[in-house]
């Protein structure tokens, strides 16, 4: 048989098991930094497969190490655990189970695809040459996030690649893509308390206005991408929250704005935070107010390497198809995958999840939010085909 209709065999077979697991995770989901039931329980079907199991590894994180029978590469292999503080607003069997949380980006079926790649392997390791290690990583969904940790505790020493996969609803059921290079934006949050002087609102010229200076902020912040930064670099800048005021007769004393830089290279980024703090201190001056400005440092950019990048598309076709594998544009969202690419060279790499047929169709984050199960298979063989060819080439 050949290899990929044998791991396809094999995972096919694993199939029921990925959807038991995954409706279970989805049931009983966890927010980041508190994935104590999570890890406990994937520990323990990891501990059924035979594998060895290290727990509380940067927070809740759990290493799996399986060792081959032959001398080869050290891959490692990623999934996130952690669920959203959102309300489950889907009518099914397997809706949340938790007030206010629910897996709503699809961690519940990377952590299913990884686990089902462990029984792949722990029933295969004469197979396997060198090592793959299994990350089950907390904490992707809120910054500082919990690939840092993990790296802090060791997980990539000796690994010569990482590669990891997200199930993407917006991508059809079947497909997959991925691009060399900038692929996902680093993220950054800011927040801006303006303190002018509250008045009567029939007496403006004895106050200062906060709302008149906050929405002076949201106009001229729009420049800085338009004005400010290379055109051929994508970036942008949004102001998500304004409030100030109380009634409609008194001048506002204090404003807060809150927003979000996304950004593909350091350069941009640095520019950006540099131009949106002098913009802040100038017009508040202007004005004669005061303020406080907090930029809080996200995700680094999500930058693929070249050659890791190359091997996606070579391995997706052997695996899907030539026609199921696409080039993805440049996405203004954020991973935490980045960190390890930072240090390592590898792939991040989108699964198709969508499908009408079956409800899934609400972006990533909605209360309705649900992938096509099978995409789960999918992303499994990609993560094990990508492993083995890099061992082949290393072993070459």
């Amino acid at each position: 048989m050949h290899k990929n209709k044998e791991i396809e065999h094999a995972l096919q077979h694993l199939y029921p098991d990925m959807v038991r697991w995954r409706r279970h995770l989805h049931q009983f989901p966890e927010l980041s930094f508190h994935e104590r039931a999570t890890s406990q329980w994937i520990a323990a079907r990891l501990a059924e497969m035979g594998c060895v199991v290290r727990s509380g590894v940067g927070g809740h994180g759990l290493v799996v190490t399986i060792k081959g029978d032959k001398p080869g590469p050290v891959v490692a292999l990623r999934a996130d655990i952690d669920a959203l503080p959102i309300q489950d607003e889907k009518q099914c069997p397997y809706a949340s189970k938790v007030p206010n949380v629910m897996h709503a980006c699809g961690h519940d079926g990377h952590t299913a695809a990884l686990l089902a790649v462990a029984a792949y392997y722990s029933a295969n390791r004469e197979r396997i040459a060198g090592e793959r290690r299994l990350l089950f990583q907390p904490a992707e969904e809120q910054t500082p996030g919990g690939a840092k940790p993990m790296i802090e505790d060791g997980v990539l020493e000796g690994v010569d690649v990482i590669y990891g996969v997200h199930l993407w609803s917006p991508l059809p059921f079947g497909l997959i893509s991925s691009k060399p290079g900038p692929f996902m934006a680093a993220a950054d949050e800011f927040v801006i308390d303006i303190t002018g002087r509250g008045g009567h609102g029939g007496l403006p010229h004895q106050a200062v206005d906060a709302i008149v200076i906050g929405s002076a902020i949201v106009q001229a912040a729009q420049t800085i991408v338009s004005r400010s930064v290379n055109p051929l670099h994508p970036a942008v800048v949004s102001i998500g929250s304004f409030q100030a005021g109380t009634t409609n007769n008194v001048v506002a004393e204090k404003c807060r704005l809150k927003g979000t830089v996304r950004t593909f290279d350091e350069t941009t980024r640095k520019r950006i935070h540099e131009r949106l703090e002098s913009l802040i201190k100038h017009t508040c001056e202007m004005h004669g107010a005061k303020y406080d400005y907090q930029m809080r440092i996200g995700y680094p950019p999500v930058v693929n390497d070249d050659k890791e990048a190359k091997r996606f598309f070579e391995v997706g076709a052997s695996l899907f198809g030539d026609e199921a594998v696409q080039r993805s544009e440049p996405l203004t969202v954020a991973e935490d995958f980045s960190y390890y690419l930072n240090e390592v060279p590898g792939c991040f790499m989108f699964v198709g999840a969508g499908n009408e047929e079956c409800g899934a169709t609400y972006s990533h984050h909605h209360p309705k939010f649900d992938i096509d199960e099978r995409a789960m298979p999918n992303s499994a063989a990609l993560l094990i085909g990508m492993a083995e060819d890099y061992a082949e080439e290393f072993a070459s």
